[in-house]
This record gives structure tokens, sequence and C-alpha cells, in this order.
């Protein structure tokens, strides 16, 4: 079966195709327990007749003149083959078979007889079906010839017309009334189908409505629960979109804002450049638009560096925040002899897991460790701290600098903020990166004064991982 074009079908015809088909199957078994319901109940009905029929022929037995005699009750017979629509047979005979009044040719009964227990059972008699009641007792005193008291058996059958007739009666009205309730069950099913789906339909009006800038959420006012899950996954489909639409918006307004005052300056550079006569201060020419190129690439991987951050996807992994610190830490120790630095490491003994993108986290060591190199002067001092305190993972860089000032510091981490105290040039992006990652982790990005109230403490708080 092709479950897949099976799918494709709209809701309406799935419920019907599925329910109907089953309600019919309901149908025809309900008929199947009602026909055997009849039957016995038709049994039961006639059955008592047939053994009202067998106690007054017993009751007309007599064994006076020493032998078995019968005398039948004609009219309670003739009114017995009216009930029954048919003939009516009758035997009467000892139990071995010596002595026998009626039809001896009758079918003999299908068990053993129990003493005043009748017996009923289906047969044909010359091709004809037939229903058979069969009941035995004792006579009061022997036959002549026999010195023990015998059983007399007593078998009266009838032709199976009416009780056939009764059954199919009762079929036929059950049917009628299954056929009924199923057309009343089948119509309120496709009003309550269609009534249900109402919603559905005002949601694929509104959403095909919608114009292709339009990325708030879709209200779930009105929505069938069993409908809530996809209109909630909608929204978060939704959301990543806009944020994803966001960032791609600020990048553009980012570049345009941070590239046209560096992209004018070269060109004004270069142009003093070619007017210049003078070799050495074509030099200095050149040598300073070498300077603002460095600069501008810096804010140029800065920027792309915090797109990525904003719209990459996140696929956390475990991993320890020791090594992670000790790789970052290494890294750096070249630039940091070079502006004769001291930078140190210090780590737990113990592992201190989260869960965490690798890639992200060295982005936002290798931007707090450039800022803390690049402000803090020759024969100072820069640490790398990694520490588990309250359930959180922290990842921190202490430098002994000029760090941020006090009415400043609530403003780290923005866009493009550069602290007023700031002496070296800068896009103001290095924070807002590590901001960024720490946010799409579960985390904070926290700034505090550095050891002894000198210096900057920038940490990036994570979320433990319990391995």
């Amino acid at each position: 079966m092709n479950w897949d074009a099976w799918h494709r079908l709209s809701l309406r015809r799935t419920l019907l195709a599925v329910l109907l088909p089953g309600m019919l199957a309901v149908v025809g078994l309900e008929l199947w327990f009602t026909w055997r319901t009849a039957v016995d109940a038709a049994n039961a009905a006639y059955d008592r007749s047939l053994l009202g029929a067998i106690k007054s022929i017993d009751a007309n037995i007599s064994t006076e003149s020493g032998g078995l005699a019968v005398e039948l009750p004609y009219r309670m017979l003739e009114f017995f083959e009216l009930t029954a629509s048919g003939a009516v047979y009758y035997r009467v005979a000892t139990e071995e078979g010596l002595v026998e009044i009626g039809n001896a040719d009758l079918p003999p009964p299908l068990l053993p007889l129990e003493t005043g227990r009748p017996q009923f059972h289906d047969a044909a008699y010359f091709g004809e079906p037939v229903r058979v009641g069969s009941y035995a007792r004792r006579l009061p005193r022997p036959l002549a010839g026999h010195e023990e008291a015998q059983r007399v058996v007593i078998q009266v059958a009838e032709t199976l017309r009416s009780r056939e007739q009764f059954t199919r009666n009762l079929v036929l009205q059950a049917l009628a009334r299954d056929l009924m309730l199923v057309l009343v069950a089948g119509g309120l099913l496709v009003l309550a189908i269609g009534w249900a789906l109402r919603p559905l339909a005002r949601l694929r009006q509104e959403v095909g409505g919608r114009s292709p800038q339009d990325l708030t959420p879709i209200a779930s006012a009105g929505i069938p629960l069993d409908v809530q899950p996809l209109v909630e996954a909608i929204n978060q489909h939704v959301e990543r979109t806009r944020r994803l639409t966001e960032a791609r918006r600020r990048f553009v307004d980012d570049a345009s804002h941070q590239l046209r005052t560096p992209l004018a300056t070269l060109s004004t550079q270069v142009g003093y450049a070619l007017r210049e006569p003078d070799p050495a201060r074509l030099h200095d020419a050149l040598r300073a638009v070498k300077v603002q190129l460095e600069e501008t690439v810096r804010q140029t991987n800065q920027m792309l560096a915090l797109a990525r951050t904003d719209s990459a996807e996140l696929v956390p992994e475990p991993l320890d925040l020791r090594t992670l610190a000790e790789q970052g830490t290494r890294a750096w120790w070249s630039e940091a002899q070079a502006r004769r630095i001291d930078l140190g490491l210090d780590v737990p003994e113990a592992p201190v897991p989260v869960q965490a993108h690798a890639g992200l986290l060295k982005e936002a060591l290798s931007n707090l460790l450039h800022n803390a190199l690049r402000y803090t002067p020759a024969g100072g001092q820069v640490t790398v701290r990694v520490a588990a305190e309250g359930g959180a993972a922290r990842l921190v860089v202490l430098d002994n600098g000029p760090g941020i000032p006090a009415a400043e510091r609530a403003r780290a981490g923005e866009r493009f903020f550069r602290a007023s105290n700031a002496s070296q040039p800068g896009s103001g992006l290095g924070l807002a990166i590590v901001r960024s990652i720490a946010e799409r982790h579960g985390g904070r990005f926290e700034v505090e004064p550095g050891p002894d109230g000198q210096g900057l403490s920038a940490a990036l708080v994570l979320p433990l991982h319990a391995a």
C-alpha cells in the first residue's frame, strides 16, 4: 500500500475513507450477532411449543392393557401444525424400539437421553430440515413379557419455515435500523468533520493572505488542541526565519555603517599618496594606508564573525572547558610575548563539563584575549581562569589594563560600543560577539572590575553540564 499517496488525501476524505468502511464492518458484525440471537430466540420460543406437544402426547400414553398405547391429541397437533406453518411428525417408542407408534424413521437424538430432560436438535427428514424434540421417561410398570419397567421415548419434529421466517424478519428489521443509523451517523460525521476543519481553513486563509515580509507569529486562538503543536512549530520556524532576516539586516546596516568611513579614509589616503612627490612622505602615506587596511580587515572579519554567531546553526557537544581554555591560551602566547605581557592560565584539577559549540567558544575566548592583550600595557598581566561555581561554568579573562568606567560597564557587549577611555582604534564588536555567543548557549556575559579593583574581568558564564 502506498501510504504517501494515502496521506496526500484531504483530512475529510481520509476520515470518511477510514470511518465509513469501519462502520459498515461493525454493522456486518452486528447483523451476524443479531442473526445468532434471533436463531437462539426462535429456538427457545418454538422449542417450548415442541416440549408442550411432547408433554401432551406423554399425558396420553397408557400401559393398562399390558402394551404401549397412545391416544393422540389431534386437535393439539393440528393447532401445532398451524403455528409451525408446516408438517409435524411424532414418534412414541420403547427405548429398544420393539414398540413404535407414529413416524418410525424420525432421526434419533444426537446424544443419549437423560430421563425427564428434553433434548432438541436440527436434522433432516426426507431431505427437509426439521427441528426434533426428544424426551424419555420410565414407564410406571413393565410391559407384557418384560420383568423391569422400560423407558419410553417421545419425539416430535416440525419443519423450520416458521422459525426461519421469524429469524428473517428480525434480521431485516435490524438491517433497516442499522442502515438508518449508518446514514444518520455518516451525515453527522460529514457535518462534524466540516465544522472541525473550519479553523484549519481559516488558518490557511490567514497564512496565505500574509505578505512575504510579515513574520509575526500565527495566533493560536481558536485552533484545535491537536493542531496547536503544528502551529507552535510553524511559529518557531517563523521566529528562526525572523532572526535570520534580522541578522542579515543588521549585518548590512553594520557593514554600511562601519565600512563607509574606513573606505572613505582609504580613498583619501591613496589620493594623497598619488599626489605626493616626496618618497619619504609617500612611504609614510603608504604605511598609514596599510594600518587603515589592517583595521578595516579586522572590522570586516569581526562583522562576519558576529553575523555567523547570530545565524549559524548551533549543534552543541559535550566538552571540557579546561581543555578549550588551554588551547585558546596557547594560541595567544606568542602575541603576549611580543607585547611583553604575562599571559597565564588558571584551571581546576577536576573537569568542567559544558554542552556547547567548540568553534563559537574559541571565537569568544579569542575576542576576550585580543581585547585584554590590546589594552593591557607592556609588563602587565592577563590571566585566563576556568571555574565551576554554583552550577555554572565560568570562563574568565582578567587583566590589569585601564578597564571600563563603572558608569559604562552595563553597556559592555552592545554593538559598536566603545568605552570613553579606549586608547586603541576598534569597531566595538569584540565584546558584542562574546555576548551573542553566551546568549545563544543559554548563558550570560558579565563584566566586572579586575583584581583589587584594577583592570577588567570579562566572564563567559555557561550552564554546567552533568556528564
